[in-house]
């Protein structure tokens, strides 16, 4: 049976401190289990074992004054949550994603200690944001003190309907409407030249696509009559709609289909791009892929 929690993975870093505030909320919300993870490299020995000496004390005692600062944390933005906290050795990608694997969701701010500083989002949380086998939020841009909507993108992806049930939940437990994005490209005439599909004119397309979204959408507005949802179609592509949206937004909820070569990484091109460029939080909603695989 997996474990009803939400772990959020912390280094002391200011975005990491914006990770814990908008995990303890969302915890808080959903009356989840926050689990605080820290994990420290240990590179002065190859054996885990031998960090007893003084850089080991020291290194411990920095790791557990990290974890304590992110308890402090969650506790003032979040004083009903329950806390449970893990301090952690290892290589912080390898051991966190170890560990989530039965969360319910796991947070992540989108810069850590290591990297370049043009760097738009850090190696641990692309990595976990890829690899993980359960939803991920990456809290970046306004970070948790993002206001607005919470923005949606549509498609016909497999996990469209987890997907908008992910946001009309976010949307409803926020008290916040719902924007629904949906982006596609519209047919452009052969005798059309040196024109960009963005500015074409295209209503009867437009209506038929919305026709389409207003279907797909017509049961989770049943389900959630009280989440206002308004649907904009667009003839970016869906991360450039996305990006911009995410400026008005409070949270972007994406799905995690990959249309890559790459396998093992479940996460496509626009829910990557928005890792880098979004104003808001991230969701990257995917089904337990051990829950999916017993269906």
């Amino acid at each position: 049976m997996r474990t009803a929690s939400i772990i959020v993975a912390t280094d002391g870093t200011a975005s990491s401190k914006a990770a814990v505030r908008w995990a303890a909320r969302e915890a808080e919300r959903r009356n989840r289990l926050l689990r605080i993870m820290h994990v420290f490299d240990w590179e002065w020995r190859e054996d885990e074992s031998s960090y007893a000496g003084p850089y080991g004390d020291l290194a411990r005692k920095t790791a557990e004054g990290v974890v304590a600062g992110a308890f402090d944390l969650a506790r003032r933005a979040a004083p009903q949550v329950q806390i449970e906290t893990d301090t952690l050795i290892g290589h912080a990608a390898s051991r966190l994603l170890a560990m989530i694997a039965d969360a319910d969701l796991v947070v992540l701010g989108s810069r850590g200690r290591g990297g370049f500083a043009s760097l738009l989002l850090g190696s641990v949380s692309q990595r976990v944001a890829t690899h993980a086998r359960c939803s991920v939020v990456i809290v970046r841009g306004r970070g948790d003190t993002a206001e607005g909507p919470v923005v949606v993108g549509v498609d016909e992806a497999r996990d469209a309907d987890h997907v908008l049930e992910t946001a009309f939940e976010a949307a409803a437990g926020r008290g916040c409407p719902l924007a629904v994005v949906h982006a596609y490209l519209p047919t452009v005439p052969l005798w059309v030249r040196g024109v960009a599909a963005t500015d074409i004119d295209t209503p009867d397309e437009d209506a038929a696509e919305q026709s389409g979204v207003e279907e797909t959408l017509a049961p989770w507005r049943a389900k959630f009559p009280e989440v206002p949802a308004t649907i904009t179609v667009s003839h970016e592509s869906a991360a450039a709609a996305l990006v911009h949206a995410s400026h008005r937004a409070s949270l972007v909820v994406v799905g995690s289909h990959n249309h890559g070569v790459v396998a093992s990484a479940f996460l496509g091109s626009t829910g990557m791009q928005l890792l880098h460029h979004a104003d808001c939080p991230v969701y990257i909603a995917r089904p337990h892929l051990d829950a999916a695989a017993a269906r």
